[in-house]
């Protein structure tokens, strides 16, 4: 017989038992969970950048040319100090500088329609102005009212957001994870064939062919055609992690310690900036406040700015290492970046989107870049037009037409 007296419970030895096994199985837990988390982040990443390249198939089919990176509406007879001008109240006025990245004309093929809608009609300012069809220009303007006022500019659209990418508000002016391959090169790549008031020349031209061997080409149209290394096995956008503000070398640019010349990019860009990280934190520069540019000028914070840094990438190094440019708006080397564990996506030309590791090949870094002026027989000029990208299999898939032959899985 058992004792009524006596109440059956749990000892005190065999309750701490019990929390401790608790506390080890949540512990094994977490980190399962955070992994299942991060992998349908992940898919759904990867499930926009299809949803991109699908709207880029569309909008060729449409137009029979891919959207051009830099283009917009310009106005010669504008000069530098009216660039920015919204107009009056009854006529548009301004330009957008041909400054706009390809991510504008895909707006109406990725469900954003009424944004489009917007964008392409002239559009009443809060002053009663009213902005010429295109908008104006989505780069840094003059007036901080005018920025206030153009609202598609500061629009964030969720179909260009990583879910991993954390960034997110002012002082950006609507982020983007996703950014148009401008080749293994640098030369032109911050203008291509013109200036923003629509000046061409056969000097423009010649650098812009040599230099800008990605898909997308600054302020030149380019079609499905010019890729003649194949669409399956060139890159056409890559993955960027936007900036918050820590100094992160694949985010907030340094300059070159060459300075502005405009033939810096003869050499790579990425030994002039190397060095300059943190000794204990690899990953961040040793001085943060010291890089390019203000807060407007960080990676990926303008999704309608054509400028390299905002939207465009290059497969000279490899993913997720250190950005450099020779000044704010110019070019530079611009690796692809993300928020994921050991590497980023990239979109295939033919639709299919790739995750890249930050192991792959990439020949070598310390190679000189292809340049206009590029001879073998010179160790600072550059290599000449039309080489094979040295940056083995990473620089082979983001050039259209060097005829590299892809031999490897990637």
């Amino acid at each position: 017989m058992v004792d009524p007296r006596k109440r059956l419970a749990f000892t005190l030895v065999e309750l701490l038992v019990v929390i401790a096994i608790i506390g080890v199985l949540v512990g094994l837990l977490l980190p399962a969970v955070q992994a299942a988390r991060e992998a349908a982040r992940r898919m759904s990443c990867s499930n926009n950048f299809k949803q991109i390249g699908l709207s880029m198939h569309n909008y060729h089919s449409a137009y029979k040319q891919l959207p051009m990176q830099m283009g917009g509406t310009d106005n010669p007879n504008v000069n530098s100090g009216n660039e920015y001008n919204v107009g009056t109240a009854t006529t548009a006025g301004g330009h957008n500088q041909r400054s706009l990245s390809m991510l504008v004309g895909l707006t109406p093929f990725f469900e954003g329609q009424a944004l489009w809608e917007q964008i392409s009609n002239p559009y009443q300012t809060t002053g009663g102005g009213l902005y010429q069809a295109m908008g104006p220009s989505p780069e840094k303007p003059q007036s901080a009212s005018d920025a206030d006022a153009y609202l598609p500019w500061l629009t964030e659209i969720p179909m260009l957001r990583c879910p991993s990418d954390p960034g997110v508000g002012l002082p950006s002016h609507g982020r983007t994870n996703y950014a148009a391959c401008l080749g293994d090169a640098a030369d032109r790549t911050h203008e291509g064939v013109g200036n923003r008031q629509g000046v061409e020349n056969s000097n423009r031209a010649i650098a812009t062919r040599a230099g800008c061997r990605g898909v997308f080409v600054p302020r030149l149209a380019t079609r499905f055609r010019d890729i003649v290394d194949g669409l399956s096995n060139t890159i056409c956008m890559g993955e960027i992690a936007t900036d918050l503000g820590d100094g992160d070398i694949r985010t907030a640019a340094k300059n070159n310690t060459l300075g502005t010349d405009i033939n810096w990019e003869a050499q790579n860009g990425s030994l002039q900036c190397s060095g300059l990280t943190d000794p204990l934190r690899p990953s961040f520069w040793l001085d943060p406040n010291s890089v390019v540019g203000d807060v407007d000028y960080k990676r990926g914070y303008r999704w309608a700015n054509g400028r390299p840094y905002q939207t465009g990438m290059q497969t000279i190094l490899p993913p997720n290492r250190e950005t450099c440019l020779a000044a704010q708006l110019l070019e530079g080397v611009l690796p692809p970046s993300s928020r994921h564990q050991g590497g980023c996506h990239v979109l295939l030309s033919d639709g299919a989107v790739k995750f890249i590791t930050d192991s792959i090949e990439a020949g070598d870094s310390t190679s000189q870049l292809v340049h206009e002026d590029g001879t073998l027989a010179s160790a600072t000029d550059g290599l000449p037009p039309g080489s094979q990208s040295p940056f083995g299999l990473w620089g082979s898939l983001g050039t259209r037409g060097a005829k590299e032959v892809i031999e490897s899985e990637f």
